[in-house]
């Protein structure tokens, strides 16, 4: 909005201006505070509660863009036919980008305009947002591996048992020069980059918005204020989740592609949802959320007072005004003083036993966790048999609420029986040991392998596990020249799956699309004589698998509501734990690491390792290897699982000596202070002696 165009009326402008103050009056005026005729052409957006709504608002979009991205993970890998490693690598250039700029922003965004500031952070969210949807409209349509031409009913196939090569039947794939040149192989660098934009972007919302509302709320009242934009903030990731989940049920060209050509569904592990089309959404929120918020002042009145807030920058440079050049050498010896303050004071809380096992523990929790909610949908999908979308769907709904309301009844608790550091020690510990438990228990609750022919199980049925396809071949196709790479699953009337209808043996198919069947397979009627045929896709899951889910989905609730359950207390063990003139460092370095040790790796690990458990492989367009299309379930359990169990274990084991910490501090803090109590309360005892004495020789003098 220009400044020429005011918001009210031209008299009531004309009389602010046949009323100007008088020179020195002007003089006097700090330069950052703007005329009386802006702060009531302002004056709509002075009101803090309007402010509260529209950084809420932020909150929200923020959060629904991380979650969203979350939830897309698995799409994108797809798409781009990248390894779960890569995209761990992708997950966290989030908080690579966050790093890069938070601490310029922690100290120097107070000191100018915040909510420009706020809302500049949302629209580089919502440009890094839309950079990562660019890729989609330079790569053309999506073309899965596939040998099936699914164009008319056809008796010939090139996906069937022949004599002729593969590579004469495949003519699909491209010169390894020719595909080099498109660069489609390297587009995922740009959602590497805009990921990096939207943690650049995230810095400044919440720290700038949480001290904006500080600075001009009743103290009585922040608490609340800054509880009700959390706990919208909160509602972020459950939309994003289902957003997610309605993304993914639609076909990555929508609109451009006919479902009736579609030779895969939604539970094929080759799907790619409409991933870019929640990006464009998540982009368009982000724009609508800075919109409002660049348009509040710089400072308003503090509520409730009418006099125009100040933060402790405002202050300074309203001193400075004055000062010249004595203000600027008076600044320079400030700023020389802090960075002399600086080392010492990161070094004090380094020092401190208690600050530093609890950092250890937290870096170790969050690696846990990071890990676990960025695969998770991705072990519900391999693990349970169910799509991409119910998976995303169910993390929304299941996995969410639970924390929020673990983190209030912590906090409530806290409140309720008004433990203290020590017994907020106990607490945190029993709820991690708890959480920990039904962590061990999902080991009970795998579903047992799907048998797919040469890969988790023979020819014949018997069960065995096979990486990269060795065991594909057997005598039953040993007449068909089929590829080791091909991956057209196929399913039986006897429960067994094959990688395609060519290792099935398969002379024949009939029908279109997603209704082709395949006949006359070799492979299955070794095993048995009544129907030799298969359809499309993968078997489904044995019925146990279905009832095991259920119990799954409820111990996951039970985690995660007593994983948060300790979250209070320990934050106000962080709080107890330090001096005051340190808390806003401690705050900061203990963000700063979290995202540095957990946030960054914590993704690259658990997809390094998850791509280990891998049994076949996909194939990209230039013939190299595409994304992971099928995954030993039983080994990705136990690592998915084991590797958070065992840095669970590690956890514990810096809990003795951290619980010891605490008691020798506050236990004999404690000590000392009834100590002091009982010496004064001792000290006013004699005092209240010598004082009858003292009337009791008065009064027999007075006798005398």
């Amino acid at each position: 909005m220009e400044e020429s165009a005011p918001l009210h009326p031209e008299p009531s402008l004309m009389e602010n201006i046949s009323h100007q103050p008088e020179p020195s009056a002007l003089e006097n005026t700090p330069h950052h505070l703007e005329p009386s005729t802006m702060e009531e052409r302002h004056s709509c957006f002075n009101n803090l509660k309007l402010f509260l709504a529209a950084l809420s608002f932020a909150a929200f979009a923020e959060a629904l863009s991380g979650s969203y991205l979350k939830s897309a993970i698995t799409q994108i890998e797809r798409r781009f036919d990248i390894p779960s490693s890569l995209i761990g690598i992708i997950d966290g250039s989030f908080e690579i980008g966050n790093l890069l700029v938070i601490a310029f922003v922690s100290y120097f965004g107070a000191k100018f305009h915040r909510p420009k500031l706020i809302a500049t952070g949302m629209m580089l969210m919502a440009t890094g947002t839309l950079i990562i949807a660019l890729p989609h409209f330079i790569m053309g349509r999506y073309q899965y591996e596939s040998a099936i031409k699914p164009s008319h009913n056809s008796t010939s196939n090139v996906s069937l048992c022949s004599m002729e090569p593969y590579d004469k039947q495949m003519p699909e794939f491209m010169d390894s020069s020719d595909c080099e040149n498109t660069g489609e192989s390297f587009l995922w660098i740009f959602v590497f980059l805009g990921n990096v934009l939207r943690g650049i972007g995230e810095t400044p919302v919440v720290p700038l918005g949480v001290s904006y509302l500080d600075d001009h709320a009743k103290q009585e009242n922040f608490a609340f204020y800054l509880g009700c934009m959390y706990t919208f903030g909160l509602l972020g990731p459950i939309f994003g989740f289902v957003l997610g989940s309605f993304c993914a049920r639609l076909f990555v060209d929508v609109g451009f592609v006919s479902s009736d050509s579609l030779t895969i569904t939604p539970k094929d592990t080759r799907w790619v949802g409409a991933w870019w089309l929640g990006v464009l959404i998540v982009g368009m929120i982000s724009i609508l959320a800075a919109i409002p918020i660049c348009f509040f002042p710089k400072t308003m009145p503090i509520e409730g007072e009418g006099k125009r807030g100040l933060s402790s920058s405002t202050k300074r440079s309203r001193e400075g005004d004055h000062g010249g050049t004595d203000h600027t050498s008076h600044q320079t010896s400030k700023f020389s003083a802090l960075a002399k303050d600086f080392l010492p004071s990161v070094k004090s809380l380094i020092c401190n036993p208690i600050y530093f096992l609890l950092l250890l523990q937290s870096i170790l929790q969050m690696n846990s966790m990071i890990g676990m909610i960025t695969f998770k949908p991705k072990f519900i999908e391999h693990q349970y048999g169910q799509t991409a979308s119910r998976a995303n769907l169910l993390v929304g709904i299941v996995n969410v609420p639970p924390v929020a309301i673990g983190i209030f009844c912590g906090g409530f608790v806290m409140k309720k029986f008004k433990i203290d550091v020590i017994g907020a020690t106990k607490f945190c510990i029993g709820t991690s040991v708890v959480s920990w438990m039904f962590l061990v228990l999902f080991f009970t609750m795998g579903c047992q392998k799907t048998p797919v022919a040469g890969l988790t199980a023979s020819y014949v049925g018997i069960t065995e596990s096979s990486h990269e396809g060795h065991s594909l071949f057997s005598q039953c196709n040993a007449g068909c020249m089929c590829s080791r790479t091909q991956w057209e699953p196929v399913c039986a009337a006897n429960g067994m799956t094959y990688v395609s209808p060519c290792l099935a043996g398969c002379k024949s198919s009939y029908g279109t699309g997603v209704k082709m069947e395949f006949h006359n397979c070799s492979c299955i009627s070794q095993l048995t004589a009544v129907n030799s045929s298969t359809i499309l896709g993968q078997c489904p899951r044995a019925e146990d698998c279905n009832k095991i889910f259920p119990y799954y989905l409820a111990v996951t609730v039970l985690e995660y509501f007593t994983f948060s359950l300790g979250a209070m207390a320990e934050f106000e063990i962080l709080m107890r734990s330090v001096d005051p003139e340190l808390k806003p460092l401690a705050i900061g370095i203990y963000s700063l690491i979290i995202r540095m040790l957990a946030g960054i790796p914590a993704p690259i690990y658990f997809g390094a390792l998850i791509d280990t458990t891998c049994l076949k492989w996909g194939t990209n367009r230039c013939g190299g290897r595409g994304a992971c299309r099928m995954y030993d379930t039983d080994v990705f359990r136990y690592i998915y699982l084991g590797v958070a169990a065992g840095i669970g274990v590690i956890y514990f084991a810096l809990v003795i000596p951290f619980y010891v910490q605490v008691k020798k501090r506050f236990a004999l803090k404690d000590k000392k202070a009834l100590d002091n109590e009982h010496t004064e309360l001792a000290i006013m005892n004699e005092d209240n002696n010598r004082t009858d004495c003292d009337l009791s020789m008065n009064a027999i003098d007075h006798e005398q």
